[in-house]
Formats: C-alpha cells, structure tokens, sequence
C-alpha cells in the first residue's frame, strides 16, 4: 500500500526533492526569509543521511 511505502528511502528522497524545489522557487521571490532558509538547510542534511542510508543499501545488495 502506498502508506507503507512512505518510509522507504526511495520515497523519502522523492519527498525531499519536491520540498527542495518549492523552497528554491519560493526563495528566488523571497531572498530574505530566514525561516525558509533555516528549514531548507534542515531538508538537505536529511537528504545526505537518506543517500547514505541508500548507499549502504546499495553494496549491501551488491556484496549479496
């Protein structure tokens, strides 16, 4: 089901990218919200955790 789907880290790197899309467009209107900014670096390093978690996955695969 989909709801089940949601924690993969496929689905989560999905997610984040749609995020990161709409704060970029938002921030090329409004330079100067912090708030945005603060949440937008907040999505990136999840990102980072979520692609190491992905890549781990990967060799493990590859190992197996």
């Amino acid at each position: 089901s989909k709801e089940a789907n949601r924690g993969s880290v496929e689905f989560q790197v999905f997610s984040f990218t749609n995020k990161i899309r709409r704060l970029t467009s938002h921030l090329e209107l409004h330079r100067k919200d912090y708030l945005s900014q603060r949440g937008l670096r907040k999505i990136l390093g999840n990102v980072n955790g979520c692609c190491l978690i992905w890549q781990r996955k990967i060799e493990y695969v590859i190992k197996n």
